[in-house]
This record gives structure tokens, C-alpha cells and sequence, in this order.
């Protein structure tokens, strides 16, 4: 019973891992978004660029995530 008890806290803990990952990333894309909207008012191309870059990148790792996690 120790083994099962044992198995389902590290499934817990995964599972709050996960979450707060996702989490982290939803609010990173937000911020991302409102600064990427702050560099087009302010005409900052550069600033643009690298937000549009790296928000481009969360959103391939989490495709990447969500299609390496689904059953085959």
C-alpha cells in the first residue's frame, strides 16, 4: 500500500508541475501580447521583432508539449 500511496503523491506532484508550467506560460503569452502591442503603438520594430519571436516560440513548444503528450 506504501508503493501506491508513494505512486499517486509523485502523480500529484506531476500533475501541479504541469499545471503551474501552463500557467506560467498562458501568463508569459499575455505579457508578451501587451508588449508586442506597446512596441506597434510605439513603432519600436525591434522590440517587435523579438516579441513576436519569442511568443511564436512558446507557442511551438506548446504544440510541440500537447502533441508529445497525446496517446498513439
Amino acid at each position: 500500500m506504501d508503493k501506491m500511496k508513494a505512486a499517486y503523491e509523485v502523480m500529484l506532484g506531476l500533475a501541479a508541475e504541469m499545471i503551474w508550467d501552463e500557467a506560467l506560460r498562458r501568463r508569459r503569452c499575455e505579457t508578451l501580447q501587451q508588449e508586442i502591442d506597446a512596441a506597434l503603438a510605439n513603432g519600436d520594430e525591434l522590440a517587435f521583432l523579438a516579441l513576436t519571436s519569442e511568443l511564436k516560440s512558446l507557442e511551438r513548444d506548446k504544440e510541440t508539449t500537447e502533441s508529445s503528450s497525446l496517446p498513439t
